[in-house]
């Protein structure tokens, strides 16, 4: 098969964020097919353009095997009026199909969220082919929105992303997500049950290094690698550290921060000005390093807002990366479906509540090494047995396949009628 994969935010290992779609690609291309990936020049997480010289609108590399197609889309800082038209301007030049016309004719496409207008863009690019269309989502827009407090029911945007939501769930052959629990919200959104697929997120075990056991040091480090937003937990974070702090274990524990966002500066002010000296803020880090960097760790901290989106399910791909590297992790999200407690590879702790975290935290310093040690043993054998990306990208060839070959046994029906 000849497939399109667009997905506004996919990331090249170089990038410090998920390489969910590269490494899928790289073994869809092993199993013998062609993938291209059509993606924004200009990375989110860092806010600059990454691929692009001045004068082109779009540029194909081949990027450690995988075909991607960059486009260039207007730069923005924060999430505002300039984010929505960078999200535009992707969308109609998909659909307009910069960079594509040297492409043979694709099979498939696979459009993903978050954002909606991109997964439309591909919806109307296989209607012009004449070829399925499988949506991905991996992140429930607008829903996710109106959980966490950020827009109302009734704000324009969140209508219009609702009927764009729902025209999508109705146009897709099948639907994959990386939510385990969400073909409840799918159907009642317009979906057929009978065309969802849970496909998690997982890791690339060829860049992550063999296990590991930690040092038994002196100074207790956790760390968190990821976004820095809105929808991250980050405050009661900040709040447990200043309780950890006054506590018996202040002077042992320290607490890294990875990664970058909207949220990043006003975190930093928040833990100078209250003088939080146990939080260290470090920059983010690509891909390809990012595993060196997690070894030198203890535990690492799974944390979200409390939100009641998360309930349909969650698959961070921090959480497959913390796991791979063989160290327990605190569990801290209102999800039922806790990854950590299956794996027996970590502890749980009531999300929402900083006291609760504190405590979480400090109690995993307490335990044994050893202790510490077969739990991040149970964790790497947990993602090796369920996560590992070749085994994921397998499971994505099938979806494909069945969609395209659904899409033709319709054709020859209707044909027949």
């Amino acid at each position: 098969m000849n497939i399109w994969i667009v997905n506004h935010y996919a990331c090249a290992p170089s990038h410090s964020a998920g390489t969910r779609h590269w490494s899928l690609s790289r073994r869809l291309i092993e199993l013998g097919h062609s993938v291209t990936v059509i993606s924004t020049s200009f990375f989110h997480n860092d806010r600059r353009e990454t691929r692009l010289l001045p004068n082109e609108s779009f540029r194909r590399e081949l990027v450690e095997g995988v075909p991607y197609i960059w486009i260039r889309t207007p730069p923005y800082k924060r999430n505002s009026f300039a984010r929505l038209r960078n999200i535009l301007m992707f969308a109609w030049r998909v659909w307009r199909e910069y960079g594509l016309d040297e492409e043979s004719r694709p099979d498939v496409i696979l459009g993903s969220s978050p954002d909606l207008f991109a997964a439309w863009a591909a919806s109307r690019l296989a209607k012009r082919y004449k070829v399925p269309f499988v949506l991905e989502i991996r992140d429930l827009w607008p829903e996710v929105f109106v959980s966490l407090g950020l827009m109302s029911r009734r704000h324009p945007l969140v209508r219009v992303f609702g009927r764009i939501e729902r025209a999508l769930y109705r146009s897709a052959a099948a639907i994959i997500s990386i939510l385990p629990s969400a073909y409840e919200y799918f159907s009642a959104h317009g979906g057929d049950s009978a065309t969802i697929h849970h496909l998690p997120n997982g890791i690339d075990l060829s860049m992550a290094p063999p296990f590991s056991p930690p040092n038994d040091n002196k100074r207790f480090t956790l760390m968190f690698a990821g976004a820095h937003g809105a929808a991250n937990g980050l405050d009661a974070l900040l709040d447990a550290a200043k309780q950890i702090a006054h506590g018996p274990l202040g002077q042992t524990i320290q607490i890294e921060l990875i990664g970058d966002g909207p949220e990043k500066k006003r975190l930093q002010q928040r833990a100078v000005e209250e003088n939080i000296t146990n939080v260290n803020f470090r920059q983010p880090v690509a891909k390809h390093e990012i595993y060196n960097v997690l070894k030198s760790a203890d535990a690492f901290l799974m944390v979200l807002e409390d939100s009641p989106v998360f309930h349909w399910g969650v698959s961070p791909n921090k959480l497959f990366d913390y796991l791979s590297v063989g160290r327990p992790v605190i569990f801290n999200i209102s999800t039922n479906t806790n990854l950590v407690q299956e794996a027996k590879a970590g502890i749980t702790v009531k999300p929402g509540d900083p006291k609760a975290l504190a405590e979480g935290i400090e109690r995993l310093a307490r335990l044994p090494l050893d202790e510490r040690i077969a739990m991040g043993r149970r964790g790497r054998e947990y993602v090796e047995r369920h996560h590992d990306q070749r085994i994921l990208g397998e499971r994505l060839e099938r979806i494909l396949m069945g969609a395209r070959r659904a899409a033709t046994r319709t054709v020859l029906l209707s044909n027949a009628a």
